[in-house]
């Protein structure tokens, strides 16, 4: 697993599913560099059981990171087929129908590679077959890239643990209070706390009233 914060977000083009059924070729998070924030992130399979739950919270909370001049992205090993006959199964049966931000298919496992969070290897065995150490799926992982397309957040959880959708905003709400207002975000910050000038009379004060 390698830490991305503070770096670049890797660059790639793929085939997507856009708009809950346009099936795209060269979808890539280029696009949105200096006009939005992004939250891209993966899930492990397509037609599973936490999976649609998180996709939906997502959707739920559209309009929230739309407020935030934010974009979601979703991305896992399944194929653009695989991820488009997911998109048209209603929820109620277990799919993702209504979801219209992208999914990207990261069909050959590049891009969840070099974002850090493919679950498995692959090696050779002594015979020179070729060997995967796990199932060579995502697992839950979240980043937060800037409109400079860097990423300022990541998470990464296990297969059976689904995220919470509002965290991801909070981070949004930081990451931008720190751009607008100069000050850093203490623990449990959430919109509309103070901030914390990063001095020790800004700490001093800021325990002072909390």
């Amino acid at each position: 697993m390698q830490v991305l914060v503070g770096k670049k977000a890797p660059v790639f083009k793929a085939k997507a599913v856009v708009s809950g059924g346009e099936i795209i070729t060269d979808f890539s998070l280029e696009q949105y560099i200096g006009k939005k924030y992004v939250i891209f992130f993966f899930y492990p399979k397509d037609f599973t059981f936490v999976c649609p739950t998180e996709l939906h919270a997502f959707q739920e909370k559209l309009a929230e990171f739309e407020k935030r001049d934010t974009a979601l992205v979703a991305c896992s090993t399944d194929t653009e087929q695989s991820h488009w006959g997911w998109l048209q199964m209603d929820k109620n049966h277990g799919g993702i129908k209504g979801i219209t931000y992208p999914v990207v298919a990261d069909t050959n496992k590049t891009i969840s590679y070099n974002y850090g969070v493919l679950n498995g290897t692959y090696d050779v065995s002594d015979e020179g077959e070729m060997l995967a150490t796990s199932e060579m799926i995502a697992y839950r992982g979240l980043f937060l890239i800037d409109k400079k397309g860097l990423v300022r957040h990541q998470l990464i959880n296990d297969l059976p643990l689904g995220r919470n959708v509002d965290e991801a905003i909070r981070m949004v709400d930081a990451l931008q209070f720190n751009e607008e207002n100069g000050e850093v975000c203490p623990a449990n910050w959430t919109k509309g706390s103070d901030g914390l000038k990063a001095s020790h009379s800004g700490i001093a004060d800021y325990l002072a009233k909390h």
